[in-house]
């Protein structure tokens, strides 16, 4: 091997601990979940390949009522049911090669020690509060019930089938005793309101800390800046308990009160890591959790449990004495071919129902070429995660070696020459290593993945300008073509060593065909009078008939949806659908007068999470609107716009003040809301027809 004066040298090794949030022990893996393991894992290998101490551990979160009254329903133990899905999803995450050092579960002893041993520090530090609160109570089944176990008639638009908590058709905010004909979803009895004490973590008294902890660059910003929303609003103490029966740990000296699931999920990191540590020597626990360690932790999570890792496990952590994490790092959620992962579309797609039908390094590679630092949704359209692939990974990058090493197995017995020809090509791909390690330091895959396919592109059109098939006709020219050749798969090398944190089990080949590793500091180590194996080939293109019958088998192949929602927030609940209201004549309709509205002001609602509150002129007079459209639009973006209201819709009290109308709007939700904009010239007043 030839070395180049462009090569990198190893930076000086740091020790990194990296997880990602724990999937619920309640049901499979699916194409959203593998969205931020995919993401952890290329983090972790492209750490390791440039040789740092970066350990990957996780477990499955393994507590809660639901699993307690799935375990019920199937008749068996939830340490049963727990330890079948923890098979599954290890096979699941097998199949996506990811790479954990350590999988485990959240119910474990080492999870029970650290949860008690925490909840005590805190206890001592006086961050522990014990007050009664009244609660809705199964009759029937013997025990409370959270909103989301409830179910009834909404009391304000009267649709039937409506969780506890808020109305799916209205929108709606309520207590669950406020429901007409209220029912528990587990035993359909009527609940009843019942006292018991509860633990809470104090965390108002953390508002301080938070506000540096959040600034400090843990963060990405826009994380930080809707954080800053709800320190304003004002933190409350946090509900760490639950009553018997529940599956989890007790709470140390309060018999039949149980740490509720979100105090001993993250612990079930530290929980994890420990276990690893008791079979590894070269693993110190305390130097990557004891304050002031040079170690570094890192969480990646999905953008809907941010409160959960950036507000209560900092300062459970800060209060119990342990380091904070280095950073946290949240994505968006993924939809597919636009739209929400649908069963009824087949695109509520399960882990081993993709694998069945392709490669997993086909979603890795797509899921890189789409992720940013930032915290933006993904979108996984079907049609262009074929062509991607098909262009990118075969008909770039694994065709420099198809169309080359033949050339040198057959002419040259496997040998590639002794010299380069085009040495300054090759520095310009050792080179770009640099900004491409950058990139995934910083976690834009996306633009490692464009960098990459430059190159690719420069490989190829270096093989097609160069034509060695032309040339291998004429034995005169025979020694060009070896040159040439060996070029050319000394810079697949290159390009294979830069996806191989994406692409490990196509790098794996790589390497066993060039018969070398690909270090990324020896890419520059260039292969010279070097022997390869003959090559076979690495990746099939994908045909759209494996995703159609992919599809169809997710239609077909769905489990049920779970009797009972989830009690976890970030966990999955699939809702049932809203029931369609009852029909209407056309002189019903007419009754609704639609306007056009001028928003003269925007502005945020103090507590809420979705609501602006709107100021429109109608023409006649102004209103005042609550819109549930904080999620699409800054207010500022707001004022000036014209819309459609509905003007004569009877004015609501709510906790926020009264709204005198509606503001139509349209789309699937979250930033995907859109105001009925009308046409230019348009005034305030002008009816809608």
């Amino acid at each position: 091997m030839t070395a180049s004066p462009t090569a990198s040298t190893p930076e000086p090794r740091r020790d990194i601990l990296v997880t990602s949030a724990l999937p619920y022990a309640n049901g499979p893996i699916h194409l959203g979940h593998l969205l931020e393991y995919i993401q952890t894992d290329i983090w972790v290998r492209f750490q390791k390949r440039r040789g740092q101490n970066c350990i990957y551990v996780c477990a499955d979160d393994a507590h809660g009522t639901a699993i307690m009254l799935r375990a019920e329903r199937e008749g068996i133990t939830p340490e049963a049911l727990i330890d079948r899905i923890n098979a599954e999803h290890r096979e699941d995450f097998a199949g996506f090669l990811v790479g954990f050092d350590n999988y485990y579960s959240t119910h474990s002893p080492e999870n029970e020690r650290f949860s008690s041993l925490i909840y005590q520090r805190l206890r001592d530090n006086g961050h522990i509060a014990v007050r009664e609160i009244t609660q809705a109570f199964d009759p029937e089944k013997q025990m409370f019930l959270a909103d989301r176990f409830i179910k009834g008639t909404c009391p304000k638009c009267k649709s039937e089938d409506q969780y506890g908590d808020n109305c799916e058709v209205c929108g709606a905010t309520y207590t669950p005793m406020e429901l007409i004909d209220p029912r528990s979803a587990i035993s359909g009895a009527r609940p009843v309101e019942k006292g018991s004490e509860h633990y809470f973590f104090r965390l108002p008294e953390f508002t301080v800390f938070l506000r540096d902890w959040t600034r400090s660059g843990t963060l990405q910003p826009q994380v930080a800046n809707k954080l800053a929303e709800w320190l304003d609003a004002g933190l409350q103490d946090w509900d760490i308990s639950r009553d018997a029966p529940y599956f989890g740990f007790e709470i140390p000296g309060a018999p039949g009160k149980f740490f509720y699931v979100w105090l001993d999920a993250p612990i079930g990191y530290l929980a994890s890591f420990e276990n690893l540590c008791q079979r590894r020597e070269d693993l110190d626990f305390d130097h990557f959790w004891k304050p002031g360690s040079s170690a570094e932790v890192y969480h990646f999570i999905g953008k809907d449990i941010i409160n959960f890792h950036a507000l209560f496990w900092p300062a459970m952590l800060h209060s119990a004495e342990l380091r904070t994490p280095t950073a946290v790092y949240a994505h968006g959620f993924v939809t597919v071919n636009g739209k929400k992962m649908s069963k009824s579309r087949g695109t509520f797609i399960m882990a081993r129902t993709y694998l069945d039908h392709l490669d997993p390094e086909y979603l890795r590679y797509y899921f890189a070429a789409k992720l940013t630092a930032h915290v933006d949704d993904l979108d996984l359209n079907l049609e262009d995660f074929a062509q991607r692939v098909n262009s990118d990974l075969v008909g770039k990058v694994v065709n420099i070696a198809s169309r080359t090493a033949g050339f040198i197995s057959k002419k040259f017995d496997g040998r590639l020459s002794t010299e380069l020809s085009e040495p300054d090509l090759l520095a310009r791909f050792v080179s770009a290593g640099e900004e491409i390690a950058q990139c995934y330091e910083n976690r834009e895959f996306s633009r490692a993945m464009r960098l990459v396919m430059e190159l690719a592109d420069q490989a190829n059109l270096y093989v097609n300008d160069e034509a060695p098939w032309v040339l291998a006709k004429n034995a005169d020219t025979l020694p060009q073509v070896q040159a040439i050749c060996t070029n050319a798969l000394n810079m697949f090398r290159v390009l294979m060593t830069y996806l191989a944190p994406v692409l490990p089990a196509t790098a794996a080949r790589a390497e066993a065909f060039l018969n070398c590793s690909l270090d990324w500091h020896e890419r520059g180590d260039y292969l010279l009078d070097h022997g390869v194996e003959p090559f076979k080939p690495m990746m099939q293109r994908i045909d759209m008939s494996q995703i159609e019958a992919m599809l169809s088998s997710t239609r077909q192949d769905l489990p049920p949806a779970s009797e009972t929602p989830a009690e976890q927030p970030g966990k999955d609940t699939v809702k049932p659908a809203a029931p369609l209201a009852d029909e209407i004549t056309f002189d019903d309709f007419a009754k609704v007068d639609l306007r056009i509205a001028r928003i003269v002001n925007a502005e945020h609602v103090e507590g809420a999470d979705k609501l602006l509150r709107l100021t429109l002129d109608i023409g006649v007079a102004e209103r005042q609107v609550f819109a549930g459209i904080k999620t699409a639009y800054r207010p500022e973006e707001l004022q000036g716009r014209l819309t459609v209201m509905v003007a004569n819709l009877k004015p609501r009290k709510m906790k926020f003040g009264m709204s005198e109308g509606m503001v139509l709007a349209a789309g699937p939700g979250g930033k995907d809301i859109w105001l009925l904009a009308p046409d230019d010239g348009a005034e305030p007043g002008m009816r809608v027809m």
